[in-house]
């Protein structure tokens, strides 16, 4: 027995004397309203590898530090990030006792910001959008302000698309092989289910991707790492839409291993911020998981996202001096209501059975599969041998009169003298100008009714000349991937990942009205016999409603790629490589067999095949535990989207040529400071993006030598291909935060960019008219488009923020920012920058008559839009009702109504000088540029309660 006491006691005192020579830090992460203990939040010791996430008693610690000074970061999804600064002495350990962690309020303001990246105001069928919603994640002010402050002027980071970022749902990419974009709206309005992200920035390390230079964005939807509890919202706003209601419940991991989460929205409006954008939109969400054993569990995601909402139309400044920003041409009234003819309609549901397999305590295993379906569809309107129906049709405005003088005839007094001026020479008056004018003034809209009469007039016999019609992609892809993270050792962690996508793309015209008709024909009334079948195989097709008809065919895709990357983490470096390897093959099946393509229209075309790689590395010193210096580096070459592969994919098989991957660099550094009081990030960036592929599609005039200028026989539809585009990006952002005292936070962002072309690509124009049977790729190369130093368009590449916020200890908030955005640019017309804008064909190096230096100067300036200053307002407040919580958020946008161009592209019809300058000559051109207006006043206020 005595043996026994004095082993108990030898074994007591090492095991007290080794506890007494801890060094480290504990703590309890509790709610700061309920005083409930959080499970699973994320607390790390800055510029460190260490991490732990709290237990069911929401207890935490670290055993293993030095003596010194430390940063903890505390973080959690819905919850305020916390910096707590702490001295930890040697031998003992630091016990915080509660930390409270307060509920994030200003997440609210992620539910207005779908407004932003849903409103569609471009007219293309890719569905882009801001990227906006790759920055909901993000915790860096500068990112911030890029989202909630700029994103309503359509602002990029770093002057790139949203093409070089990547979205991914559960490790599964959702950026579109079409044209490499994320379809936001294929989960739009399920903001709840939705809020697990990680965000990256740049070309930094992700644990799931290679990515790109724009950053990544990984939206996990586990069903065990969502809150346990329900919430429902309703809200109201002016935007694109007028009123949301959503409700969700996650049910938390049980006993049995089973957890669920379901949500659910509707959005509707019969009439958006801008005329005749009526919305609707309904969204569901169900994610199930269950977990078998500690090492294994089976999770199934399904979303299901329909979105339908008119669009909004670019309108010269003619159009915009005589009916104001506001207007809206795609509508007309039928039957006492605003139908629009271009409405986007989207219905693409997802789901997902995701696999996580912890192979061991340092190594997880991550295998998904996701099939994704349906339709993206735009309509617009079709007639054939008849008037234009488009209101802002150039023959249907002034300016079309007011540039030709045929028009102008001699002014008469009501004695039928003439009317002399001053100096006695006769005055004009051009009554037609005069008549379009008010007629415009007096409606412009759609005729839906006129459509109608013409379609049911007897002298048609059932023959629609009128009828709308949807340009529809209906997408069946598959996608698998398996994700693997290991920590090799205490410093060094493996990220890798392989990925398969397989894509059949159909692609085809779909009859949606026939306007009072009983049928359309199938032809183009513009060519004459097989040249004007749309499809040989079935000549003079009769279509009804829900017909395929004037173009159709497949594009299939199939694509794999994989990455591996190594992340080092040590006291003062921590710095990561990865590499990516990706193989793309892509073809297109002709389902008609176009007349003027007989030969190379229907069935297969040739397969293209892309094998790509890439490098990226970075490095992270830390000066000290608050401050950083931070360096990222990425080399790599990148498939062409299936949008730009085929020069006219809608009729054809021809290959787009020159077509080559892109080449794409990228460097940025950063000073990063990190104390509990004061945050901030300056960070100076540059990329090259080389061997850019566009392709455009107008109508243009003076383009062929038989295109006699000036005779009005010189209209082409035409595709323009655009080849070589090399684009340059550089600048510096800074972004700070500040608290002045417990309640008064300041911050603050900045952004100083350039975005260029760097280069003069080449161009070339496919037009159909030239196409025979021994032509049966009818391209004209017109040379170098003169594009190097002019600005890239699509967003302003200075943007400024400063704002302010108090935060009571009662639980309500409130806050203003400023903010100032300049350097924004139209859009360029490459072929005016040809030498066939200049050029006399056929003349040798013969220019038109007034072209010089100076005159082509004024007539090629880009245009710049004007600087705006905008001023927003937000704010919200919450209350404990006994376990529950009730809250509201409230949001101004542009305070005092301002008005501002977003963008705007310059029209291609007058592609030579003397075409030009008569379109020009009054002062108000026929094909003037197209713009796009942001909103004015706009308002947002949600309520909720979470239970």
């Amino acid at each position: 027995m005595k043996k026994l006491v004095l082993c108990t006691l030898f074994v007591l005192q090492v095991f007290f004397a080794f506890a007494q020579n801890l060094t480290g830090v504990t703590g309890k992460v509790v709610d700061s309203k309920t005083n409930k203990a959080l499970q699973n939040v994320v607390v790390s010791v800055l510029n460190s590898s260490m991490t732990t996430l709290t237990d069911p008693t929401g207890k935490f610690s670290f055993n293993d530090l030095t003596a010194g000074s430390f940063t903890l970061k505390i973080e959690t999804q819905g919850y305020e990030v916390q910096l707590l600064q702490i001295e930890v002495a040697s031998g003992q350990m630091l016990d915080l006792g509660n930390v409270v962690a307060s509920e994030d309020i200003t997440q609210e303001q992620q539910l207005s910001l779908i407004t932003i990246t849903e409103n569609d105001l471009g007219d293309d069928n890719s569905g882009s959008e801001s990227t906006s919603g790759l920055l909901q994640a993000s915790r860096d002010n500068f990112q911030q302000a890029a989202a909630f402050n700029w994103g309503q002027a359509r602002f990029r980071i770093r002057g790139l698309d949203n093409e070089y970022g990547t979205t991914m749902i559960n490790g599964v990419v959702m950026n579109k092989l079409y044209d490499g974009r994320p379809q936001w709206s294929n989960w739009g309005g399920l903001n709840d289910a939705t809020r697990n992200q990680e965000f990256t920035l740049g070309s930094s390390p992700s644990d799931y991707t290679f990515g790109s230079i724009l950053g990544s964005q990984e939206i996990n939807t586990r069903a065990s790492i969502y809150r346990k509890g329900s919430r429902i919202s309703f809200s109201g706003t002016n935007t694109n839409y007028d009123w949301r209601a959503m409700a969700t419940h996650a049910s938390g991991m049980n006993t049995n291993g089973w957890a669920f989460v379901v949500s659910a929205s509707r959005r509707w409006a019969q009439e958006g911020y801008f005329e005749g954008t009526d919305y609707s939109a309904n969204s569901i969400f169900a994610s199930v998981e269950k977990k078998f054993n500690e090492k294994h569990s089976l999770n199934f995601t399904s979303i299901y996202a329909r979105n339908r909402r008119g669009k909004v139309s670019p309108n010269t400044q003619e159009v915009i001096d005589l009916k104001g920003e506001d207007y809206n041409a795609y509508w007309g009234w039928q039957n006492g209501d605003k139908r629009n003819s271009r409405v986007k309609d989207i219905e693409e549901p997802i789901n997902m059975l995701s696999h996580y397999w912890k192979i061991s305590e340092k190594t997880n295993l991550n295998t998904n599969v996701a099939f994704q379906t349906g339709y993206v569809g735009n309509s617009r309107l079709d007639y054939q041998l008849a008037n234009n129906p488009d209101p802002t049709y150039y023959r249907n405005l002034p300016s079309y009169y007011l540039n030709s003088q045929d028009y102008y005839l001699p002014a008469v007094d009501a004695n039928g003298d003439p009317i002399l001026d001053a100096n006695g020479n006769p005055t004009y008056t051009n009554p037609q100008a005069i008549t379009a004018k008010n007629n415009f003034l007096a409606d412009g809209q759609l005729n839906w009714n006129a459509m109608y009469r013409a379609n049911l007039s007897p002298n048609q016999n059932g023959k629609s000349t009128y009828a709308l019609y949807e340009d529809r992609t209906e997408d069946k892809q598959w996608t698998a991937n398996s994700i693997l993270n290991s920590s090799i050792t205490d410093n060094i962690t493996v990220n890798a990942a392989i990925n398969f996508r397989k894509l059949t793309s159909k692609n085809y015209q779909k009859m949606m009205d026939l306007l009072g008709g009983t049928y359309f024909l199938d032809i183009d009334p513009f060519y004459a016999g097989d040249l004007s079948q749309s499809d040989l195989n079935n000549p003079n097709r009769q279509i009804k409603v829900g017909d395929t008809y004037g173009y159709n065919y497949n594009l299939h895709a199939t694509t794999f790629d994989g990455f591996t990357q190594f992340k080092f983490n040590y006291k003062k470096v921590d710095f990561y490589l990865a590499q990516s390897f990706a193989r793309s093959e892509y073809r297109r099946e002709g389902l008609y067999k176009n007349g003027i393509y007989a030969s190379n229209s229907y069935g297969y075309s040739d397969k293209v095949i892309f094998e790509n790689f890439g490098f990226k590395g970075g490095l992270t010193y830390k000066i000290t535990g608050r401050q950083m210096l931070d360096f990222n580096a990425a080399y790599m070459t990148r498939a062409p989207f299936l949008r730009n592969v085929f020069s006219n994919a809608r009729i054809n098989n021809n290959l787009t040529p020159d077509l080559s991957s892109e080449t794409i660099m990228n460097a940025d550094a950063s000073y990063i400071i990190k104390t509990p009081k004061f945050k901030s990030r300056v960070t100076g960036y540059f990329s090259k993006i080389m061997n850019s592929t566009e392709l455009a599609f107008f109508y243009g005039e003076g383009l062929f030598d038989d295109d006699a200028v000036g005779t009005g026989n010189e209209d082409s539809f035409v595709s323009e291909i655009l080849t070589g585009i090399n684009k340059k990006n550089m600048g510096v952002e800074f972004g700070f935060e500040y608290q002045i005292t417990s309640t008064i936070k300041a911050s603050g962002a900045a952004t100083y960019g350039q975005s260029i072309y760097d280069n003069n690509p080449r161009l070339r124009v496919n037009d159909d008219a030239q196409a025979s049977s021994t032509n049966t790729n009818p391209l004209t190369d017109f040379g170098y488009a003169y594009l190097k130093n002019y600005r890239v368009s699509g967003s302003p590449q200075q943007a400024y923020s400063f704002g302010l916020e108090y935060r009571a200890p009662k639980f309500w908030w409130i806050g203003a920012n400023v903010n100032y955005l300049a350097d924004s640019y139209m859009d360029v017309s490459a072929i005016l920058r040809t030498n066939n804008f200049t050029v006399i064909k056929g003349g040798g190096n013969t220019t038109y008559d007034g072209v010089t230096e100076e005159s082509l100067r004024e007539v090629l300036k880009q245009e710049k839009f004007d600087p705006i200053t905008l001023v927003n307002l937000v704010g919200g407040k919450s209350w404990k009702v006994k376990n529950d919580t009730f809250g509201f958020f409230a949001s101004v946008n542009n305070v005092f109504d301002v008005t501002y161009k977003t963008g705007g592209f310059e029209q291609s019809r007058k592609a030579t000088y003397p075409d030009y300058v008569a379109d020009n000559a009054n002062g108000t051109p026929s094909f003037g540029p197209k713009y796009f207006f942001g909103y004015g006043r706009t308002f947002f206020v949600n309520v909720y309660l979470n239970f």
